[in-house]
């Protein structure tokens, strides 16, 4: 049945791509380079379980409040109000929280300045995607959810400037975030509001809706805990297998391998989410990209050297960027009611902040700060694991 609906333009779809990478540039940095490089000066060998203890308090945070603060913009939908002014709060105490990260001197002080970060965060998170799910057409959303793979090349080109330029400080640095984020956000916080979805009916529809967006969910929380762990140990990751005479300059190198690794997966996002739309088939693409997905985490566990772990991490990151994405474009298709599209995302997005929770445990389980093998195999296993589960959603094909 076709859409009731006007296509959004190609301006309206870049808002809303630029958006998500404000978004992505908000936590990748932080998280992927400036965290782990600040829990380094502060612990030294006792680094992983310092940074697990900190990114495992975070992610608690982030389950919460992205939850709370998705209910919160529904109800000032339901007011007659909008979620526009929640994201513009969001940017602001953003920016805030990294002033507490500035000044965090000690391992305590800085897991409660990494928990007011994501509380803030999410505030600009939750209503955001909540827009996005509500004013993207169905018939567009495979497109947007290729859109949003251009989050990543961006915040790994914010991540290899500020890791790159040796004169700038950490204040600088955490001065630089903000201001990119706000830059991306302005655009779709100042387009005008126009629901173009329709609400789900009949009721029977929204209880196969309400099952088939968990499956999504617990598809999305084993390929995310891959990714949780792959990005937030990539430095570990990457002093393991590289030798120490060969480290100088690692941080940078990161940096550049980043941006490299979420440019490739652009073009593959952008095709089979176009084609998803046009042919309503999208399980067969988000299976593909998991085992892809797999046989990078493989290739990174069975690396020992730059180019091998470089290489392996581009293979993974390819996979890893299209199933999410594609997998995004699917969950918002699924959004059972109209009145709590804020909540069910936030309950939805706990399939990005659980891996949190779950993949740093992983990780001391299986890593230590010279080998990682053990660690990638289990994800490759995980990553597997979500791209079958997918195939259980039954409402898409």
């Amino acid at each position: 049945m076709a859409s009731r609906f006007p296509l959004r333009s190609p301006g309206f779809l870049g808002a809303v791509a630029l958006a998500n990478a404000g978004g992505v540039i908000a936590y990748l940095p932080l998280l992927t380079l400036l965290l782990p490089l600040k829990v380094e000066g502060l612990s030294g060998e006792a680094r992983i379980g310092v940074f697990t203890a900190t990114v495992f308090a975070g992610a608690i945070a982030a389950s919460i409040s992205n939850v709370l603060f998705g209910w919160l913009s529904d109800r000032s939908v339901a007011r007659g109000g909008g979620r526009r002014a929640w994201m513009a709060g969001g940017v602001a105490a953003t920016a805030a929280s990294y002033g507490g990260l500035i000044v965090a001197a000690t391992p305590l002080a800085l897991v409660a300045a990494l928990v007011a970060f994501q509380i803030a965060v999410n505030a600009l998170l939750a209503p955001m995607v909540a827009i996005m799910a509500e004013e993207v057409p169905d018939a567009q959303k495979g497109v947007a959810g290729g859109l949003f793979a251009l989050g990543g090349p961006l915040a790994s080109i914010v991540s290899t400037v500020l890791v790159g330029q040796a004169t700038l400080t950490e204040a600088a640095r955490f001065a630089i975030l903000p201001a990119a984020v706000a830059a991306c956000i302005a655009p779709l916080l100042l387009a005008r509001a126009r629901i173009a979805v329709a609400d789900r009916d009949p009721r029977g529809d929204v209880r196969a809706s309400r099952r088939d967006l968990i499956v999504a969910g617990v598809a999305r929380l084993f390929v995310q805990i891959a990714g949780v762990v792959t990005q937030t140990y990539l430095l570990y990751y990457f002093e393991s297998i590289v030798p120490a005479a060969e480290r100088a300059g690692l941080p940078g190198r990161i940096g550049h391998l980043l941006t490299i690794a979420f440019i490739v997966p652009l073009p593959a996002a952008l095709i089979l989410g176009r084609l998803s739309d046009l042919t309503r088939r999208r399980k067969p693409a988000i299976l593909l990209a998991a085992l892809i997905a797999a046989a990078g985490l493989a290739g990174m566990a069975l690396a020992r050297g730059w180019p091998a772990g470089a290489a392996a991490f581009v293979v993974y990151t390819l996979g890893s960027s299209v199933f999410v994405a594609l997998n995004a474009g699917v969950a918002m298709q699924l959004l059972p009611n109209p009145r709590h599209r804020g909540r069910d995302l936030g309950l939805l997005n706990l399939a990005n902040t659980l891996p949190s929770l779950l993949g740093p445990p992983l990780a001391w389980v299986f890593a230590t700060p010279h080998d990682f093998v053990g660690v990638m195999l289990a994800l490759a296993v995980l990553a597997v694991g979500g791209g079958l589960t997918m195939l259980c959603v039954r409402t898409e094909r």
